[in-house]
Parts: C-alpha cells; sequence; structure tokens
C-alpha cells in the first residue's frame, strides 16, 4: 500500500521525462500533452532556456531570507508590473498562496482606510481559488468544501455573469469583488467583457476592491499576458501562477500603491516566497513571454485548435457536444461521460484535463506549433470514430 495521502485519481502511467509539448512514460510512450501540467507547463516541458537560467543560479545560491535584498527579485517585479497596471507585486509559491495574499490586501485596505466594518467579499458560483481554508471558504465548488467546516466567514457567493446579483449582493459590509475571468477548475466559463466592465463599475461606485484571480488564465493562456487585459478592465489585485514559473513553484500577487500602501512590515510574508532559483525561473519565463510576436502567437494557435474542435463537434455531435474558451485555454463538452473520454483518449497518447460540468480542459503549451495541434486533432477524431 502507498504511503501517499491519497487525494489525487493517479492514472497507472509514471512519466520519467518531459521535452518541448511531450511526456514519456517509464516504458517509451510518448504522449502529446495538451494538459500542460493543469496549465502550468506555458512554456512546455525542459525549455532549454529556462533550464539554463535554474543550473545557472543552483550553482551560485538557492535560498536566503527576505532579511536581504533578493537576486533578480527587484528585475522580475519591475519587469512584470511594466507589463500590466500594477505597481508593485509579493511573489510567493503558490496560486493558493497568490490568492490568500490578496485576500489580506483587501481587507487590510478597508481596515488601514478606517473602515474595518468591509469585510465581505462577493465571489461567484463555479468560482475556484485554491485549497487552503480560506481559498476553498471563497470558492464554488462545493465537493472541494464538503467536509471542511466550519469554513470562513466573510464571502458572499452569487451567480456567475449576473450583473443584478451582483448588485443585489453589495452592502455596507462589502468589501470588493473576487473572480476569474475565466473559471478553470469551474468548466472554462468565460465572464463577459461588459460583466468585467460591469463590476469595474460597480466597484468603483461603492468604494470597493475588485480582484482578480488569473492564475490559470493569467501569463499568455488566452493570448494577452493576462486576460483581463482583453476585456479593457483593471483590477486592484490580481493573482497569478501556474505559467508564472513553467513548473518550478512560484506564484505572485499585483497590485497598486494605492493598496500596497497598507501593507506595511510584519502584515505579510513567505519564508521561501521570491527565492533565488524561483526568480531565476521567472525571469526566463518571462524572457519568452516577452518576446515580440509571443502572444500573438499563442492567439494564432488558440484560433487554429478552436476552430479544429468545433469541426469536430460538427462532424461527431454523438461525441461532442460543444467547444467554449479562449486562446490556449480551450474547454470541450462532451456528449458522453467526461472522465471516460479523458481515458480513451490517454490511451491514444493524448493527455488533457477534466474540470466540473463534464468539461475537458485543453491546455497545451503556449509553445505549441501548428503541427501538434494538427496532431491533436487527429488523435480526437480517430478516437471520436472509435467511440466509447
Amino acid at each position: 500500500m502507498s504511503a501517499v495521502l491519497p487525494v489525487y485519481r493517479r492514472s497507472d502511467i509514471t512519466i520519467v521525462r518531459g521535452e518541448g509539448v511531450y511526456l514519456f512514460a517509464d516504458n517509451g510512450t510518448r504522449y502529446l500533452d495538451f494538459a500542460s501540467g493543469i496549465a502550468v507547463n506555458a512554456l512546455g516541458h525542459c525549455h532549454p532556456h529556462v533550464v539554463a537560467a535554474l543550473k545557472e543560479q543552483s550553482e551560485k545560491l538557492w535560498h536566503c531570507s527576505n532579511m536581504y535584498q533578493m537576486p533578480g527579485l527587484s528585475g522580475m517585479a519591475s519587469r512584470l508590473t511594466a507589463a500590466c497596471f500594477a505597481d508593485k507585486v509579493f511573489f510567493c509559491n503558490s496560486g493558493g498562496e497568490a490568492v490568500e495574499a490578496g485576500l489580506k490586501m483587501l481587507r487590510r485596505f478597508h481596515y488601514v482606510s478606517g473602515q474595518p466594518q468591509k469585510n465581505r467579499i462577493i465571489t461567484f458560483e463555479g468560482g475556484f481559488h485554491g485549497r487552503t481554508l480560506a481559498c476553498i471558504s471563497a470558492g464554488g465548488n462545493a465537493i472541494a468544501r464538503e467536509g471542511f467546516a466550519p469554513l470562513l466567514e466573510g464571502f458572499d457567493r452569487v451567480a456567475f455573469n449576473d450583473i443584478e446579483a451582483v448588485k443585489t449582493a453589495i452592502g455596507h459590509a462589502t468589501a470588493g469583488i473576487l473572480i476569474e475571468p475565466i473559471q478553470g477548475e469551474g468548466g472554462v466559463n468565460e465572464a463577459s467583457h461588459d460583466f468585467l466592465r460591469g463590476l469595474r463599475e460597480l466597484c468603483d461606485a461603492h468604494g470597493l476592491l475588485l480582484f482578480f484571480d488569473e492564475v490559470q488564465c493569467g501569463m499568455g493562456r488566452t493570448g494577452a499576458l493576462f486576460a483581463h487585459q482583453q476585456s479593457g478592465v483593471s483590477p486592484d489585485i490580481c493573482s497569478t501562477a501556474k505559467g508564472i514559473g513553467n513548473g518550478f513553484p512560484l506564484g505572485a500577487c499585483l497590485t497598486t500603491d494605492r493598496v500596497a500602501a497598507a501593507m506595511k512590515p510584519g502584515t505579510h510574508g513567505s519564508t521561501y516566497g521570491s527565492n533565488p532559483l524561483a526568480m531565476a525561473v521567472g525571469n526566463a519565463v518571462l524572457d519568452v513571454m516577452l518576446q515580440p510576436g509571443f502572444f500573438e502567437h499563442v492567439s494564432r494557435m488558440g484560433a487554429m485548435l478552436k476552430a479544429g474542435l468545433e469541426a469536430l463537434a460538427a462532424e461527431f455531435p454523438q461525441m461532442i457536444s460543444g467547444v467554449r474558451g479562449r486562446g490556449l485555454m480551450l474547454g470541450l463538452k462532451p456528449a458522453v461521460p467526461a472522465m471516460a473520454l479523458v481515458e480513451k483518449l490517454r490511451a491514444n497518447q493524448l493527455l488533457t484535463s477534466p474540470a466540473e460540468g463534464g468539461v475537458i480542459r485543453i491546455v497545451p503549451p503556449l509553445t505549441v506549433q501548428p503541427e501538434h495541434v494538427q496532431e491533436a486533432l487527429a488523435i480526437l477524431r480517430h478516437t471520436c470514430k472509435e467511440g466509447l
């Protein structure tokens, strides 16, 4: 019997190596990875520039207390904030930590502003923000919450994409709104551009802070550094992780000077956050992502993949009932049991990722090329012809 805590439904496949868009099992089988470690391996596996940066830093310094200046920290902070709405960034180790940091910033902002009663946060059905107690309390995933009562107070959950429901939920104690511009675990559900603009207007009108969780949909996944940039809406706080480290544990919480002013020494911290290894990897990822044409490539590959998936849905309606999403964050709605199709695709050497609502996430590395898209579509077509 395994000594590993049984919180994952692991397949029998043992992965031992990765290269680009492919993973290799211990028996030599090659898999086309369109799951990317659940949207983590944004630059694919063992990207040479990222590997070189990690190796170089590993021979200099791995860890140093945050009592000192950290190699690579100021550079990465400046580069990341210069590319978005933010003025300041806090680096941590995961998406859940990035969301936790943002929740603390949001509440402390109102406390320092002399309105400590403003401590409730509006969240959304279908939302997923991580696995900590605060994150599952904020989220809309009932399975993630089951058995962990009492949950943390202070969250008011409403329907996704329903601006009237948000208006009704706003009260004297409301501090802000937390939302994923595109829900990942919830089933690749997009918030409309108009809805996000409406949230910004409500926050401005009521003195609330707008908090975007872009742990999954950020870092180039939709064809822009952050998904909210495609809506023309700027948040007050934004959390991100996953693709920012290409598999190295790294998260970030970005915010404005106005909100950051509430955070003083001792109000937050992280032992490993912003360590030299993480900063070397993060800077290497930015080296690639911020190159001219990178996000345009993501958009082109996303359009090609989505068009191919829609064609398959039209050809095999008995297998695929719909396609959703943006860029290379796509969701396939099967007309058959989702997990059965995921397993069938895996048997045919294409890796995908299940999500809530019977949706299959298709989130390949952002470096995917046309031939890889065509290979994935060919496997999907073959699988649909075979049936379950």
